[in-house]
């Protein structure tokens, strides 16, 4: 499994499978599969109310060689509750440390100063070894970055071929966080588009896998969500070939814009 040096100095999975609405036995056995045919990188946010099943199954795994991401609800950033869910989170999830924690949305109630000392605690006390932020525009991930005491790794966003954020993009590669693709299908949207599916014919693969290469050839990590061991397995084969520079132009051509997560909450216009 490739993987992406983050700021922090920890290594990162460029692959990694999604949980999000993956719960009880098909989260298990979605996460089960996935490591069992090679993945290290786990994504999960205490939102996603998944941690204890995830905690079932990485106990029968070396832990060391995974790459455990989790994240803190936007509600629970003052000081004190983001110290009270970390260690909620490592409860449930049976492990020591959390390699990766993210802010898993931005709140403007509560002062960015106040979430940043706490995640600062968590890793100065080994609870953490990387901090990021997740759907933070540019100016926020700049906040962020302006301050943190400790570098923002990462940051997680939804990223596809219909939300091609390269403005975003490139702002987190001169800032050096590396950019996270979630929902990086778009949830199937995708699957049938054109375009998509004569590139797919051109590489002999599938439109998903043609995402996802772009993805990694863009520089992102990403976390395709899949439970059945099918996709699984189709995903990891992202790495041993590339898409030409021409075909990467003509899907980052694609016009069509549409954001597939609903995040209301959030001032995208700032």
């Amino acid at each position: 499994m490739k993987s992406i040096k983050l700021a922090s100095g920890y290594e990162m999975p460029v692959l990694g499978i999604g949980t999000w609405e993956l719960t009880g036995e098909k989260c298990k056995k979605a996460v089960t599969t996935a490591l069992k045919l090679g993945y290290t990188h786990i994504d999960t946010a205490d939102y996603y109310h998944n941690h204890k099943e995830i905690g079932e199954v990485i106990k029968n795994f070396d832990r060391k060689k995974l790459f455990i991401t989790t994240k803190v609800q936007g509600s629970d950033l003052d000081y004190d509750s983001v110290l009270k869910e970390c260690n909620k989170a490592l409860r449930e999830l049976k492990t020591d440390y959390i390699d990766l924690y993210l802010i898993h949305w931005p709140n403007l109630s509560i002062p960015l100063e106040e979430t940043l000392k706490a995640l600062k605690k968590l890793v100065d006390d080994k609870k953490v070894r990387s901090i990021g932020i997740s759907n933070f525009t540019i100016k926020r991930m700049k906040e962020a970055i302006k301050k943190s005491k400790l570098p923002i790794s990462v940051n997680q966003v939804e990223y596809h071929p219909y939300l091609n954020q390269e403005e975003l993009l490139n702002s987190c590669k001169e800032n050096k966080v590396v950019l996270t693709a979630y929902s990086p299908l778009a949830r199937g949207d995708i699957l049938d588009d054109k375009l998509l599916k004569e590139i797919a014919k051109k590489y002999n693969k599938t439109v998903s896998q043609v995402v996802l290469r772009w993805l990694v050839q863009k520089g992102t990590i990403v976390i395709p969500k899949a439970s059945s061991e099918t996709h699984i397995k189709e995903n990891m084969d992202i790495f041993s070939w590339k898409i030409s520079g021409k075909d990467m132009e003509k899907i980052n051509s694609i016009r069509k814009k549409e954001r597939i997560v609903d995040l209301e909450f959030v001032n995208f216009d700032d």
